[in-house]
């Protein structure tokens, strides 16, 4: 049967969809910045823009070696350790939770300039139902309606910049001239523009948005989406902050920092643009929640699949949707918008703090790719010293949110210590399964009816963890590549079985590799090693048959880095992994 292949996004689309996430920060990251680095703000938010370009070029690079979706985790889970992706991707869960919160309460403080009655928690939560409910049933993203919010919500920056500006061209610099009189609140300008530098990295939530989904994007598109997000808020960011100093006193900024752009609009445009103002954020903002509930439905998803989370979370409706990972994350969002008790400073650091880790992470996967996967082709290279640049600027804007709300950092640590627990717990449970066997073995005699009933149902559960086979295909020339693909299998995963398989399209002799894998085979006593011999093309389709004949995940094979020649790109092999 022919596979049906769905129409990929074009430029506008890809951009459409990442970008109604990363310019709905234009709606309240100026007012944060303000806050901290007063006058100086659009200078802060300048460098927030030099650090969006060196990434440009590292995200170019990793995606176009594998552009495969799920960005950080993808990216560590294919240059080093299960591990270090889980934490990745741990991290990136805890974004998508606070851009959700963050989104849908900032989406209705707007919306109270409309309707001044409603209460924001209770009308919060309603937003994160009814988005809960459509990822449900399956309404994820539409690119067409994407389109729309996107155009409108540029329409309605352009709308206020070009408003703004005329007001200062009727009423001049006064207003401007008097907030760059005042003294710096945060002692010097140096340390002004620390601060607000840290705190307007949240200007640039969502550029990670588009690795998420690259291989739903025509090719060529994702390093376009990248260079449009940095002319958006390279532009937006700094130039509505300055046209805030130029208009508003900045005593004021404090007063409306939930709704801060409305009553830039009502200050130069009137009423009407207020309400458009209002409007538009409402609408772009509650896109990016919807953004959040199906990139977190498809992290945890790919997680779950390669047993990271238990199989519990795999479990489908009708319409295909994991609707238990989206009720688990709805509850976790509710969660965090009560201990916040929707305090957007708060919720502003718990996303920070986690997707700061994430851009970091992601540099260090640059790092690595460039060190373990020299061979593996890339479209674009960033040079070494920029990536160590960004991720010491990621590093300096880290601490300096520490430094700016120290409470938000221990709320993040509240949800991130948890997390990472049930991770080590789910990546080690193997072991901890022995253990309690072992120790349940010395339980008083009294006991021992439910001692012998609880070991056998242990022993079953550690059987079925370790009775997923992996597969590793190999050419069969090097065997210390192999001894590196049993040490790998050995440390990440809990499984005991292992077929190496060779698809031999040129009848060569492998008695060499035969004995090879004998003595790793004694090496590794643990590991059940199947040896497969396959006449054949290695390809995407021989991958295809043998996961259908084997019911073996494809995230569950392996192969190594391929060079220049290899005639397929990493992302049409079904999403196999490089161990090596």
């Amino acid at each position: 049967m022919k596979k049906v292949l769905h129409p990929k996004l074009n430029e506008l689309q890809a951009t459409a969809i990442c970008g109604n996430d990363i310019s709905s920060s234009c709606l309240y990251v100026s007012a944060l910045t303000i806050m901290y680095a007063g006058q100086y703000a659009w200078i802060s938010l300048l460098f927030v823009a030099v650090v969006l370009f060196l990434f440009r070029k590292i995200y170019g690079e990793v995606v176009g070696a594998l552009p495969l979706n799920g960005g950080a985790y993808n990216v560590l889970l294919n240059t080093s350790s299960k591990r270090l992706a889980s934490v990745a991707a741990t991290l990136t869960v805890l974004s998508y939770m606070a851009t959700a919160v963050i989104s849908a309460s900032e989406g209705m403080h707007y919306l109270h300039n409309i309707a001044p009655g409603i209460n924001i928690t209770i009308s919060t939560v309603i937003i994160l139902l009814i988005f809960t409910g459509l990822a449900i049933i399956g309404i994820g993203e539409s690119a067409i309606v994407a389109v729309v919010i996107f155009i409108i919500h540029l329409t309605t920056l352009t709308l206020l910049v070009v408003a703004s500006t005329w007001f200062i061209f009727m009423n001049g610099l006064e207003i401007f001239n008097l907030n760059w009189s005042l003294p710096i609140t945060s002692g010097t300008i140096v340390n002004a523009l620390f601060l607000g530098f840290s705190a307007a990295m949240l200007g640039i939530s969502g550029f990670e948005s588009s690795a998420n989904f690259v291989e739903e994007q025509e090719q060529g598109v994702f390093p376009k989406t990248l260079r449009n997000m940095w002319a958006i808020v390279s532009f937006f960011n700094p130039v509505i902050a300055l046209l805030l100093i130029c208009i508003i006193p900045l005593a004021q900024v404090g007063e409306h920092q939930e709704s801060l752009l409305a009553h830039l609009g009502a200050t130069t445009g009137g009423s009407w643009l207020a309400y458009l103002i209002s409007i538009d954020a409402v609408l772009v903002l509650c896109g990016a929640v919807l953004t959040s509930f199906v990139g977190v439905s498809g992290l945890l998803n790919r997680m779950t699949l390669d047993r990271i989370l238990p199989n519990y979370f795999l479990k489908q409706n009708k319409r295909g949707s994991n609707y238990r990972i989206i009720i688990s994350f709805l509850i976790l969002c509710i969660s965090v918008l009560l201990v916040t008790k929707g305090d957007i400073v708060a919720l502003a650091g718990v996303y920070t703090f986690s997707f700061l880790a994430v851009m970091g992470l992601f540099g260090v996967g640059n790092l690595l790719l460039k060190f373990k996967r020299k061979k593996l082709p890339r479209p674009e290279k960033a040079r070494g010293i920029s990536v160590v640049i960004a991720v010491a600027l990621i590093v300096t804007a880290f601490i300096g949110n520490i430094k700016l709300n120290i409470d938000s950092f221990y709320t993040f640590l509240q949800y991130l210590i948890p997390a990472f627990g049930f991770v080590a717990i789910m990546l080690n449970r193997s072991l901890i399964i022995r253990l309690l066997i072992e120790a349940l073995e010395y339980f008083y005699k009294p006991l021992r009816k439910m001692v012998i009933f609880s070991n056998r149902y242990l022993v079953k559960m550690n059987l079925k963890i370790e009775s997923q086979e992996f597969v590793f295909f190999t050419k069969g020339d090097d065997v210390a590549i192999i001894n590196k693909v049993m040490q790998y299998v050995q440390n990440n995963e809990s499984t005991k079985k292992l077929k190496i398989v060779n698809i031999n399209k040129d009848h060569d002799n492998n008695e060499l590799l035969i004995s090879d894998l004998k003595v790793l085979d004694r090496a590794y006593p643990e590991i059940d090693i199947e040896f497969i011999e396959l006449e054949g093309v290695f390809g995407p389709e021989i991958i295809d048959t043998l996961s259908n004949k084997w019911n073996i995940p494809k995230n569950f094979m392996f192969i190594g880095s391929p060079g220049d020649r290899f005639s397929y790109r990493v992302s049409e092999l079904g999403g196999v992994r490089l161990i090596m």
